[in-house]
Parts: structure tokens; C-alpha cells; sequence
């Protein structure tokens, strides 16, 4: 009996896979053919609205880079030279799964996108690199590009804005455009710091602890959930300091920017360890923010005191495999389930779709969240919905391929030094049912870093990890920089 049912068992979930791996060839062929005709037609209302329509990553390639590091641009019969070396930007930041993503369709994809851009423009990027292959002479090579990526490097480095603020696509409420009203706040992001009036000039010996959020969040995950739960002693002695990354909440949403991990790590010392005159300090990352706070540590070796991530994205790269796609397959995998995977999937895979999304959802984020409160007759605090809403389609996608998987080849890197230069407590915090980053990532972590200690949390996913749980893992918090403390 015992046999006859592992066996049915095992027929089950074979079946299941199979009709999984159907189901998701057939949606995701269908979602292929639909992100190209979405493609068309943005290209067109943005021509119509805006004059101009946005450069897309169709049919970008990466033979934008040369040696030298300058790139000779060639449209309509005049040529320029555009130099990569700015310190804004430089060609290794930009991941090449925005513009490389295989699929069924790909091939027609680029073929239809390079012909509108022909008769509209006609004219033709031309890259011309020049390599010194051995001693015995020059290899010369010539590469032929869409201006997608161009485009958007001359608005970047020339520091033009080629775009409103906002785009006819994005939304134009007070909370998401506040900070475009002066020039200040587009330096900075927006930052919330609590903690007792006397450590304003740091004349205390009290300590700052920096939280960075997730993908698609925003300070609140943490402002809104543990913060009000920490006990009287931790407001009392701790700095807790919270900001909205760029591109999300209410930080600048710049429309020229690519969203790095330079940008990202930048804004932050910039608007956060300066300003705050932060000397030395605890870290609280959850996902996404966890890639910031290990490029954060690294940058600050002897300030960080300790390091705690909750459900890091991190996928260790066999040996032979280009770390950014094998990153985008983990993350993305392209199936109808589990859900989450799904929803993944379309952030990663479609420029076009996400952005369909972003301008039903996130433009019309105040809608959504008044029939929110009018159904549950505002029962429910809505600050989660916020943060997934305040942000624009080009900061999100950006921000999920040059974070997530742009950093993939960085992360080991990154790791290492934490290992071998950093004199701080790790602690990985992960949830047991979380579906779209497995636990897997968690113990990836600690076995670079053998010091580090991982915390599965039973019947928790990659939200209730922190909400739900909110004064439990306040008190977890609390019991690790204590114990930092009292080791000095």
C-alpha cells in the first residue's frame, strides 16, 4: 500500500511538471508576441504625447564598450565621440540582461523594433573599437547597434534630461513628484531617522543602525512595522534611520538615471553616513537591499558593526555560466507556478508589460488604494500598498536588472571581503515558505561567510518574514546589537 501510493505520488508531481512546462511555453510564447506589439505601441504614443518616443532594450547590444573607453556615434550623416569614462557611470554597471533576455521570439522581436527604428530615424548606430590583440599588430572590429543604449548614455553623461518629469505614463501625485519641487531633494533621498533629540549633533555615545528595503518597497516596510516595537531602552540608545531608495517612496525618480548599483550606493552615503555625520553603524537589509548592504560594508569596512539580511538573493554561478542570465533564470524562471514565480517572471522578462502594469497600477495608485479602504472599510493600514506603488516603470526595471542580476558576478566578491575584512556580526534571517527566494540563497550565504548565522523562520515567506512578526524580530534585533556591544 505504502509503495502504491509513493508511486502515485511520484506520478503526480511528474505530470504536474509536465503540465506545468506546457502551460508555460504556450503563456509565455503568447507573452513574447505581446510584449513586441506592446513595444509599437509605445513607441508611437510616446511620439504622439511627448514628441520623441523613449529608446527601448528590443534590439540593444553590449558592443558599446571599447578600450579605449570612447565610442564613436554615427546618426544621420554626423559623428561624434561620446566618452564612457565618466564617473557616473561606467559600461560594467549596466546588466546585459536588458538587453539580452532568449526567447521564441526574440529574433522577430529585434527585427521588427530595428525596422521602426529605421523608418522613423533611419539611421544606424556604428561602433568602432580598436583592440590591441598581440604585439604583432592591431585587430580592428566594427559593431553595429541600435541607439537604445547610446541614447540613454548621452542624456547620462551629459547630465541631459531628455524626458518630463513625469512621463505621461508615470503618476503626477504630490507623494511621488515632492521630490522634483527643489533641487535639494533631487540630490538626496528621502530619509526617516528616529531616535532621542541629544543624538542630532552625535554628542552621545549612542549607535545609528541604517535599514535598506526591498524591490518595490519602500521605508515604510520598516518605519511601520518594527520601529514602533522596539523597546524604550533600544529608542533610547539607538539612531534608527530608514530611507527610500532611489527611484522608490518619496526619493527622486529621475528619469535619466540607470539606476546602478553605483547610483544606489552613492545616494546613499550621500543622503545618509555625510549628512548624519554616521561614524559607525548596524545594518538591517531585507532582499534587494541586501545586495546594497554588502556593497555598503564593503565600501565601509571598519564602520559596519553588524549585518543582518533578511532572505539575501543570492545564487552561487557555476563555473562556465554567464552570472548575469543564470541569475535571471533563478529569479525569472519563466513558469505559470508558483505564482510568485510567475509575477517574477513578467517583471524580469517584459519591458513592455511591466511597464503596461505600472501605468494601470502605479499611476493610478490613489484609486486602488481608496477602493482598498472603502472595501475593508479601512480596517487595514495601507502602508504596504504605498510602497509598492510609489515608483516608475524606469526605476523598477532598471533597478531589477542592475541590481539583481547586473550584481551577480559582484556578489562573491563581495562576500569574501566581508569574510576576510570586516569584524562584524552576520545574521541571515529567512522564511521557510518563502517561494521566490529559497532558503537555498541564505545557506549559499553563510557558507562564504562560515561566521554567519542562519535563522529559517518556520511557516514564513518572504513578507511575513518582518510583518506579522514585527515584535518578535524587533527584540531579535535588539539581542544582536547587544551582543555586538558587549564584545566592544
Amino acid at each position: 500500500m505504502g509503495g502504491l501510493m509513493v508511486a502515485t505520488r511520484s506520478v503526480l508531481m511528474v505530470t504536474g511538471r509536465v503540465t506545468n512546462d506546457v502551460v508555460s511555453f504556450i503563456v509565455f510564447t503568447l507573452l513574447d508576441l505581446l510584449d513586441v506589439l506592446l513595444c509599437v505601441l509605445y513607441k508611437l504614443t510616446d511620439l504622439l504625447i511627448e514628441a520623441e518616443w523613449k529608446p527601448c532594450y528590443c534590439s540593444s547590444a553590449k558592443e558599446a564598450i571599447t578600450s579605449s573607453g570612447k565610442i564613436l556615434v554615427s546618426e544621420q550623416g554626423e559623428s561624434k565621440i561620446v566618452c564612457l569614462s565618466s564617473s557616473k557611470l561606467q559600461w560594467e554597471d549596466l546588466s546585459d540582461t536588458l538587453y539580452s533576455r532568449p526567447s521564441l521570439v526574440s529574433d522577430l522581436s529585434k527585427s521588427t523594433v530595428k525596422e521602426l527604428k529605421r523608418l522613423k530615424i533611419e539611421a544606424t548606430t556604428t561602433i568602432r573599437t580598436r583592440e590591441r590583440s598581440n604585439k604583432n599588430g592591431t585587430l580592428r572590429s566594427t559593431f553595429t547597434i541600435n541607439s537604445t543604449i547610446v541614447e540613454m548614455l548621452q542624456g547620462k553623461i551629459g547630465g541631459q534630461r531628455s524626458h518630463p518629469i513625469p512621463r505621461w505614463s508615470d503618476c503626477d501625485c504630490i507623494t511621488c513628484t515632492s521630490w522634483s519641487s527643489s533641487s535639494s531633494c533631487k540630490e538626496t533621498l528621502f530619509v526617516r531617522a528616529e531616535g532621542p533629540k541629544e543624538m542630532a549633533d552625535k554628542s552621545d555615545t549612542g549607535e545609528d543602525v541604517l535599514f535598506i528595503h526591498g524591490f518595490i518597497s519602500s521605508s515604510k516596510f520598516w518605519t511601520e512595522t518594527v520601529f514602533p516595537n522596539f523597546s524604550r531602552e533600544a529608542k533610547s540608545k539607538y539612531r534608527l534611520i530608514a530611507v527610500d531608495l532611489l527611484g522608490f517612496g518619496r526619493s527622486p525618480k529621475p528619469t535619466d538615471s540607470l539606476y546602478t548599483l553605483r547610483e544606489h550606493v552613492e545616494m546613499i552615503q550621500r543622503s545618509v553616513l555625510e549628512p548624519y555625520k554616521v561614524k559607525s553603524f548596524h545594518i538591517v537589509a531585507h532582499s534587494l537591499g541586501c545586495i546594497l548592504a554588502l556593497a555598503l560594508a564593503v565600501n565601509h569596512p571598519g564602520a559596519v558593526k553588524s549585518l543582518t539580511l533578511l532572505a539575501p538573493p543570492y545564487f552561487p554561478v557555476p563555473k562556465g555560466e554567464a552570472a548575469t542570465q543564470y541569475v535571471l533564470r533563478k529569479v525569472a524562471p519563466r513558469r505559470v507556478w508558483p505564482p510568485i514565480a510567475f509575477g517574477a517572471s513578467i517583471a524580469c522578462w517584459y519591458e513592455h508589460i511591466s511597464r503596461t502594469i505600472c501605468l494601470l497600477i502605479c499611476k493610478n495608485h490613489r484609486l486602488w488604494e481608496f477602493l482598498t479602504k472603502l472595501v475593508t472599510r479601512n480596517r487595514i493600514r495601507t502602508y504596504m500598498m504605498e510602497g509598492f506603488f510609489c515608483h516608475t516603470h524606469n526605476a523598477a526595471w532598471h533597478t531589477l536588472h542592475n541590481i539583481i542580476c547586473g550584481s551577480a558576478g559582484k556578489v562573491n566578491e563581495y562576500l569574501d571581503a566581508v569574510r576576510e575584512r570586516l569584524d562584524c556580526e552576520v545574521t541571515i534571517f529567512h522564511g521557510s515558505d518563502d517561494e521566490l527566494l529559497p532558503v537555498d540563497c541564505s545557506y549559499a550565504v553563510q557558507t562564504k561567510i562560515p561566521r554567519a548565522r542562519v535563522k529559517v523562520i518556520e511557516k514564513k515567506d518572504h513578507i511575513t518574514i518582518v510583518v506579522g512578526r514585527q515584535k518578535a524580530f524587533a527584540r531579535e534585533l535588539e539581542e544582536i546589537w547587544k551582543k555586538k556591544s558587549s564584545r566592544g
